[in-house]
């Protein structure tokens, strides 16, 4: 059992409702008007179903549904924890909807995305609505009930067809632009034949224009360096060292009177040892610098580069070394777009593996269309379409596309001995709501939500076939969980549980209620459905006879 128990407030035209589910099948029936689609309606929009504040019951602020759940199938529980959810024997969900329109969920207590709703809503409930015929006729729906029953997975083809279409445009663009390319690769080997031959190097400009100041310079420098020299070493009058020894000399003469004296000449001697090394490192300088005219004209020129190139690419001369590589690199881009042998190469790689997974899926497809076929048919002999014959014809699409490069067609015979046709060509609508409802039994078994709910998918047929339609549903509730909004006796008859929805008016306005029956009163509620509102003697007894031969095994259903 999967849905154990839902809970609404102010939805709709419900003000309050607590109902417990049961396994089995289960049917929910009431007089028109009465709101039987309300429950699956809420169902919906708990998972994830645009919200929209015309659900909210008039004269309410909000709407609220809660659900709860049986934590289910493996693959539920792996969605939970790869999700971030907490896990449980049950599983809790909620929503709420405000009158100004906002919506907020909740997944075991913790806030959840509408897509997440929907998203988990998948693993819990397959629902298949009064309207499911019309899908018959669309082609992807028609692709996507095969697939379903094949248990293929189209998802990882429509990665491979968006990648080789990828591909496709690539080459596509390559093959327009070549004129355009080619111009900027020439333009861009231009500027880097010009501004290699000039072979900048990181931080060399720093290093040029040190180097320039300092050859501009040297004879200042020299000058400089030889006035230093004198000065300290002097000539024969004495320098700064002579005149520091003189000094040094007249302290040590008294400092064994005086004891501040010898401190003194101490200092002196540490400023005469300094102003030799200085004397000694001006005479290496002026022996080995003097002015060198050649390389200062080289460096003249080579500055000259640097700036003739500045200007002309609009850049400071230090960035010069990284426009270069940039250049370098676009155009290592540029060559690789217009490599057109690597892209057709690419193009045709993906082509294959597109085309490989694209042979296998239609190879699942035509083993599985049979046996689809096969089953939808035998359903349909019990529907009222004794000798008729279904068909799901698989052919090569015109273009291959995300699914695939099939075709795929349902194809109708009603009655014995016609050639089966497309399904919208030769079926009445009553027919095609047989038709429907024999594909949902065929497709819900094969499922894996714990849950299936048919909304008047009966609709349109009666008599025995009705009572057809009760058994495979019953047959369905021995292995899920089913629920059905029906209006015909014998379906109703064939369930394990009845729930009858009623209507009820008072002041405050109009509400409407959900209530388990008893056996007195599902005999009531199957008497109604059988003569009306005024129950006769006759349309009880026929009530309970119904009800007694549906407990019954029969050999009425099909599939």
């Amino acid at each position: 059992m999967a849905l154990r128990r839902i809970a609404l407030r102010d939805f709709v035209i419900v003000q309050a409702l607590d109902l417990d589910l049961h396994a089995g099948f289960t049917v929910l029936t009431g007089e028109t008007g009465a709101g039987k689609s309300i429950l699956i309606d809420a169902l919906q929009l708990l998972l994830g179903a645009r919200a929209d504040t015309g659900v909210i019951r008039e004269g309410a602020e909000r709407t609220d549904i809660c659900a709860e759940f049986d934590t289910g199938p493996a693959a539920l529980a792996a969605w939970l924890d790869e999700a971030g959810f907490p896990q449980d024997d049950t599983l809790l969900l909620r929503r709420s909807v405000d009158v100004q329109g906002k919506s907020r969920a909740w997944i075991n207590g913790l806030p959840a995305t509408a897509a997440q709703m929907r998203a988990l809503g998948e693993h819990l409930l397959d629902i298949h609505g009064q309207h499911a015929w019309q899908s018959l006729t669309r082609p992807d729906a028609v692709r996507g009930l095969l697939d379903a029953y094949a248990g293929v997975q189209v998802q990882p083809l429509a990665a491979l067809w968006a990648a080789w279409r990828d591909a496709q445009k690539a080459l596509a663009h390559a093959r327009s632009a070549q004129d355009t390319l080619q111009q900027e690769r020439e333009r861009l080997q231009w500027q880097i034949g010009e501004v290699d031959k000039l072979a900048p190097r990181e931080g060399e400009w720093d290093e040029l224009n040190a180097s320039h100041a300092r050859l501009s310079n040297a004879q200042a420098l020299l000058d400089n360096a030889q006035g230093a020299l004198a000065a300290l070493q002097g000539d024969d009058t004495g320098g700064a060292l002579s005149a520091l020894t003189q000094a040094r000399q007249l302290l040590q003469g008294y400092a064994h009177v005086d004891g501040s004296f010898r401190a003194l000449g101490e200092v002196l001697d540490s400023c005469i040892a300094q102003a030799d090394d200085v004397a000694h490192s001006l005479q290496g300088y002026l022996r080995h610098a003097e002015p060198d005219p050649e390389l200062l004209a080289r460096l003249d020129a080579r500055l000259s580069q640097w700036l003739q190139l500045a200007r002309r690419y609009k850049r400071a001369p230090a960035e010069l070394p990284a426009l270069l590589e940039a250049w370098k690199e676009t155009l290592r881009r540029l060559d690789d777009a217009a490599d057109l042998a690597a892209l057709e190469a690419a193009e045709q790689a993906h082509g294959a593996a597109y085309l490989k997974a694209a042979r296998a899926l239609s190879h699942k497809r035509a083993k599985a269309s049979p046996q689809l076929a096969q089953s939808i048919t035998e359903a349909m002999q019990g529907l009222g379409m004794t000798g008729g014959r279904f068909e799901v014809q698989v052919d090569k699409a015109a273009e291959p596309g995300p699914r695939g490069v099939d075709q795929v067609a349902f194809l109708v015979s009603g009655h014995p001995g016609m050639t089966p046709r497309p399904i919208g060509k030769v079926a009445s609508g009553g027919e095609l709501s047989r038709i429907a409802l024999a594909i949902s039994v065929t497709t819900s078994a094969l499922g894996e939500a714990p849950t299936l709910i048919f909304d008047e998918v009966d609709s349109g047929v009666g008599g025995a076939v009705a009572e057809t339609v009760g058994r495979l549903m019953q047959q369905l509730g021995r292995a899920r969980q089913v629920l059905a909004v029906t209006h015909l006796p014998q379906v109703a008859a064939c369930a394990d549980h009845h729930l009858v929805v009623s209507k009820h008016r008072h002041a405050e306005g109009t509400t409407s209620a959900v209530a388990a029956a008893g056996a007195d009163e599902r005999i009531a509620e199957v008497a109604r459905m059988l003569g009306g509102q005024q129950q006769s003697p006759t349309t009880l007894a026929h009530a309970r006879e119904m009800l007694g031969s549906a407990r019954s095994p029969s050999t009425t259903a099909a599939g």
